[in-house]
This record gives C-alpha cells, sequence and structure tokens, in this order.
C-alpha cells in the first residue's frame, strides 16, 4: 500500500518564475518515515515464526504410492545376472530353444525353481553348473509343490523346473552359476506372417538376444539392438533391457533369397 502525506507540498521558485518546482524536504520527511513504516510491517510479516509456534501446513493433493509385491522382491533376492538366448528353429515347428544363464545367491539355498511360461509347451530340459560342467538333477513340479518345498510365493499357475544344486550357495556372499536350457513349443509368440516369419514375446530378463534361423535376414526389430552375426553365419539381435517394465520385442525376418 502506498501512503501520501496530506500536508500540500511547497514549492519554492527560482529566479525569473522558476523553470521547474523544486519540493521541500520538510514535506517529504512524514512521507519517507511512512514508507520505512510500512516496508518494516512487510519484513517483520515474513520473519519465521517464533521456536514452539505451529505453522499450518499447506494442503496437498494425495499422490498414491505403488506397492511392490513381495513375491517379486524375493524371487529378486534369490537370482542375479541373469541372461536369455533364443535361438529360433525352422519357423515352421514354432518352436525356439532357450538358454537362460542365471546367478542363485539366496544364502544357504540347495533348490533353485525356474518357471515354465505359461501359454508355452516346454521340452529338452537341461540343467548344468558353470563352475563345474556338471549335469545337475531336476524335476518338473507344480506351483503346489513349488510351494512345499521351498518357493513359498510360487504361483499356483505356474510349473516350475526344481533344481538341485550341486552345493549349497555360500553363505559369505557365495553364488552357484547355472545354465538352464529348454525348448518352447508357442505359436503366439513365433510365427509365419506372409512372407516372414515374427518372433513377438515380452521379455523380463535384461539382457538378451534372439537368433534367426539358418539363411534368415531381419527386416524389422522395434527395440534398439545390435545386429551381429554368429560364427556359422545365422543372424543374432543382441540388446539391454534398460526400463523396468518388460521389453515387448517384436522382430520381423525373412528368407534370404538364393
Amino acid at each position: 500500500m502506498i501512503l501520501l502525506s496530506r500536508k500540500k507540498t511547497q514549492i519554492l521558485r527560482g529566479p525569473k518564475g522558476a523553470s521547474r518546482p523544486i519540493y521541500s524536504t520538510r514535506t517529504m520527511r512524514p512521507v519517507l518515515m511512512v514508507a520505512l513504516l510500512a516496508l518494516g510491517c512487510a519484513s517483520q510479516s515474513a520473519t519465521p515464526p517464533a521456536v514452539g509456534s505451529v505453522t499450518p501446513a499447506p494442503t496437498q493433493t494425495s499422490v498414491p504410492v505403488e506397492r511392490v509385491d513381495p513375491s517379486a522382491e524375493a524371487l529378486a533376492e534369490a537370482e542375479t545376472d541373469e541372461y536369455t538366448r533364443y535361438e529360433l528353429l525352422a519357423p515352421e515347428t514354432a518352436q525356439f530353444h532357450i538358454l537362460y544363464e542365471v546367478t542363485a545367491i539366496s544364502p544357504g539355498a540347495t533348490l533353485f525353481f525356474n518357471p515354465i511360461r505359461r501359454g508355452s509347451e516346454a521340452s529338452g530340459e537341461r540343467v548344468t553348473d558353470r563352475m563345474t560342467g556338471e549335469s545337475l538333477r531336476f524335476e518338473v513340479v507344480s506351483g503346489k509343490e513349488a510351494r512345499e518345498s521351498g518357493l513359498p510365493r510360487a504361483d499356483l499357475e505356474t510349473d516350475y523346473i526344481r533344481i538341485h544344486l550341486s552345493r549349497p550357495v555360500p553363505s559369505d556372499g557365495g553364488q552357484v552359476r547355472l545354465l538352464i536350457e529348454k525348448t518352447y513349443k508357442d505359436a503366439k509368440s513365433y510365427f509365419r506372417e506372409g512372407d516372414t516369419v515374427v518372433f513377438s514375446r515380452s521379455l523380463g530378463i535384461k539382457r538378451n538376444s534372439v537368433v534367426l534361423p539358418a539363411g534368415y535376414e531381419v527386416v524389422s526389430c522395434n527395440v534398439p539392438s545390435q545386429v551381429l552375426s554368429e560364427p556359422d553365419g545365422r543372424i543374432k539381435i543382441a540388446f539391454w533391457n534398460a526400463g523396468p517394465e518388460p521389453a515387448p520385442l517384436k522382430v520381423v525376418a525373412r528368407k534370404l533369397l538364393p
């Protein structure tokens, strides 16, 4: 707020009728004092409240907090350093061979569980200890059996490969590295589309690669990837999923002309 003095301004005339008015300093003093008083009030109102006083908090819109699924946390604590390689077999079979490398890190664990994806028909399972090269014993069990034998949060609608480790996971930060192989048949993930073949699958693992059948080339891929050549001439697409969600991969390939 601006306050003005009610006292009339005293004008001092200069010689020859004065070319401009000159304001008296006596008149401006009250106005200056009022301005300083107003400034002091403004600064006082901005002073922080005294110690012990309670200031009402500003009204805020509540934001829902995303809750983490405890079963996902448990699985994350049991394994790390995952890598999956998908080798596409002849398109008419709708099959692809999976080589899945993973490290078991749950201290003292003697079993490891690997889920079989729902909707896929699994065959040709094999498990190897990567340190010793030893083939490990395993069996395919239901979700109920998995819960009863060491995986309390197993999905009851999913089957699991229950693997017997060659030694318990050391409790001092040690680990057991595994190679799990299996072949899936899944016509919804791997199929023909005109003169091309399509591999379309949501991949939750961070490191992945897809190897095309012999004699095929890449037409398109919806995920940033490296396109590499295998020693036997097959084309490999390798990528890292940097996001928190599964990568909705779609690779389209076609047979090379003779």
